[in-house]
């Protein structure tokens, strides 16, 4: 039996996620694929329900969203890079009796940013949160060419330890024999990204400076998800020369991207981030698998915007 005809079951695992727009996207573009794949939500409030789903590897693959991207990670047999680098897996994929790990969600941040029009080059960004999302943008920021990247927390000790944990493992895997080369023509390799990115890390009290004096400021924590949630830190420090990222999408305007629209600042939501992270999904379970079908033969970014109801820049 052919791919195309093997019904197969892909699921998003998290929670909350009733409001995640996954389900239409990816069926959407399974279906244009002509592959027999059923996409659906696992919503599940409990860790070790959580742990039973993955266990039981009932999926040809699963996204994982809050709470559950470490939990995924030590569930693979296998992690790549992007996600021993992140310490957490969005992605879980079989393969035979493996379960392998991947973290797609820097590269769908930067991937969307860059369709925008944002040029990474030379460029700082500060990036809020200490979580697996946090740190896979992170590393995304600097393959794609910033100079400077600062990982912003609520604690500077926490900050300072979830950082150097993730210099030590990409100085690690920088080092190896053969050098992982760049994925687009204009971004770095991992030496290039290694030895071209300055490092650094702080608190929300402490990096007042480095907020208003970045290019890019991302919120990649989860705070924008429930009503009344505040900012990250004083939104006070946004200046309209700035480019602000907030990985929250689906509920409503958060303060960060209200303050943000408010400085004057160019604002985005999570909407594009989430469509361009769910593309690399796409063709990576595809290439997995050895599906048999031509992934450009339209656009995959378009087809999974358009069946969500995003609104989103044309290339």
């Amino acid at each position: 039996m052919s791919e195309a005809t093997t019904v197969e079951n892909l699921y998003l695992l998290g929670h909350p996620i009733a409001h995640s727009k996954s389900p239409v996207m990816y069926n959407a573009v399974y279906e244009r694929l002509g592959l027999s794949w059923h996409y659906e939500l696992a919503d599940m409030a409990g860790e070790d329900e959580a742990r039973a789903f993955l266990d039981a590897r009932d999926f040809l693959s699963v996204n994982i969203t809050t709470p559950y991207k470490p939990l995924a990670y030590r569930a693979a047999t296998h992690q790549a890079a992007s996600a021993k680098l992140a310490r957490g897996a969005n992605l879980l994929c079989r393969h035979g009796e493996a379960l392998l790990a991947y973290n797609t969600d820097g590269q769908g941040c930067v991937a969307y940013l860059e369709r925008t029009g944002f040029d990474f080059a030379g460029c700082s960004a500060v990036v809020c949160g200490t979580g697996p999302t946090a740190l896979s943008i992170v590393h995304a920021c600097a393959i794609a060419g910033a100079d400077e990247v600062v990982l912003v927390g609520r604690g500077k000790d926490r900050a300072r330890d979830v950082l150097d944990a993730y210099v030590q493992e990409f100085g690690r895997l920088s080092s190896a024999a053969v050098d992982l080369p760049a994925a687009r023509e204009h971004h770095r390799s991992f030496r290039q990204a290694f030895d071209g990115t300055a490092f650094k890390f702080g608190s929300y009290a402490t990096s007042t400076q480095a907020i208003r004096n970045a290019d890019l400021v991302v919120n990649a924590t989860p705070l924008g998800m429930n009503e009344g949630d505040p900012a990250p830190f004083d939104v006070a420090l946004f200046r309209p020369e700035q480019r602000a990222f907030d990985v929250v999408y689906g509920h409503g305007e958060t303060a960060f991207v209200a303050g943000a629209r408010a400085a004057g600042c160019t604002v985005s939501d999570g909407a594009g981030m989430l469509v361009a992270q769910a593309e690399a999904t796409v063709r990576t379970v595809c290439d997995i698998v050895g599906v048999d079908t031509d992934l450009e033969a339209f656009d995959l970014f378009a087809v999974m915007a358009e069946a969500a109801g995003f609104q989103v820049p044309a290339v």
